[in-house]
């Protein structure tokens, strides 16, 4: 860390008498040689600026997944010749012999096996908040110059960048199918013929006929295909946009330099609530002011009454700030320019401490929220 002895941040130009006092006079643009009696400016270092990207990454691809039916069969009668015709002879009768003559009693054919989509495992690092740097000032302790401001350090502090890491899912193979072949299947049956034919007197004989019942595809296997879609995950990252530490001066009026300034906003009975009432109060007093001195930065300080438990107070005057905060952020005014600082009963403007019996204005004294200029 290194120290930097500085000069005061307010600088104000007082004429009395004829005679120029300043301790520090900004550099003006145009130069000012003979700036009014009674202006105050306030010595602004502009801080950075950020962006929010927003982006939408695939955690998991879309992919093909696959459904078969099988092939379906139904029975068919077919009518088959078990005997030929023949004659036969009075005298010799004709001779047979029995064959087995083989048929596809079942036809062959493909099904379809599954396998499934393989996938892998991988990551994608993002940067949520990038590495910067920034001057930093404090009060020495036991400072021993009656000017305080003699003893104000100057430490330029770096922040590392912030990273989030994404766990993604990869498509390493597709689902597909593989054939499974069904054999066919087969009978036979018997069938006499002739070997021998009768001689002489010939005689008729009809031929014989027989019924089988066989399979066959009735309807073939096939394919189904479902498209799963992509799994998606939005991805909020802050970058800079624009580095600050550029330093400017903002005229303001003298009243509001050098202290606390009285905010009169009243908040409900136990509650961090803005009322309408304060809504307009802060626009008057406050938003007007940061909108029409972009390098001011301002502190908001809240306080309690001493009534009530001490860490509960404290809570509640930072709930309290912080609201006062949220609603000019909401206005437009960025968060880098507004600090909310909650002092419960630690700063009371009177004696109504603890145990101490005071009227309900005395209290209300306490119950205060101000704000002022900080670097």
């Amino acid at each position: 860390m290194k120290l930097k002895r500085t000069n005061l941040f307010l600088a104000a130009i007082i004429s009395s008498a004829g005679t120029l006092y300043a301790q520090e006079t900004p550099n003006f643009d145009p130069p000012t040689q003979n700036p009014e009696p009674g202006k105050c400016w306030v010595k602004c270092i502009t801080p950075d600026e950020f962006e929010d990207v927003t982006e939408t990454v695939v955690t998991e691809p879309a992919y093909t997944k696959l459904t078969t039916t099988p092939a379906t069969f139904k029975t068919v009668e077919e009518e088959v010749l078990i005997k030929e015709a023949s004659k036969k002879l009075v005298y010799v009768p004709a001779v047979y012999e029995t064959q087995d003559i083989p048929y596809i009693s079942k036809e062959k054919t493909t099904n379809l096996d599954i396998v499934p989509a393989s996938f892998g495992d991988d990551s994608k690092e993002f940067e949520t908040y990038p590495k910067v740097g920034r001057w930093e000032y404090r009060m020495l302790e036991d400072c021993p110059s009656a000017n305080k401001e003699d003893c104000m350090v100057a430490c330029f502090v770096e922040y590392p960048a912030q990273n989030q890491t994404v766990p993604l899912k990869t498509l390493a193979k597709d689902a597909y199918t593989t054939d499974v072949p069904v054999a066919e299947e087969g009978k036979s049956y018997t069938k006499k013929v002739v070997k021998t034919p009768a001689r002489m007197d010939e005689v008729e004989i009809p031929a014989e006929y027989a019924t089988i019942k066989r399979k066959v595809v009735d309807q073939p296997a096939k394919t189904e295909e479902e498209t799963v879609p992509e799994v998606t995950k939005t991805v909020t990252r802050t970058v800079l946009v624009k580095k600050g530490g550029i330093t400017t001066w903002e005229e303001v009026d003298c009243g509001l330099v050098g202290g606390a300034n009285l905010l009169p906003i009243l908040y409900e009975y136990n509650s961090a609530r803005l009322t309408p009432d304060s809504k307009r109060i802060i626009d008057e007093n406050l938003l007007s002011l940061m909108k029409n001195k972009p390098g001011l930065r301002i502190e908001i300080m809240s306080h309690t009454d001493a009534r009530g438990n001490d860490d509960y107070n404290m809570s509640l005057s930072q709930q309290r700030a912080q609201s006062v905060v949220n609603y000019l952020a909401g206005k437009g005014i960025k968060r880098n320019r507004l600090e909310a600082k909650g002092y419960g009963e630690s700063r009371l403007k009177n004696r109504c401490g603890n145990g101490v019996e005071c009227s309900e204005a005395q209290h209300q004294q306490n119950r205060r929220t101000e704000f002022r200029i900080i670097q």
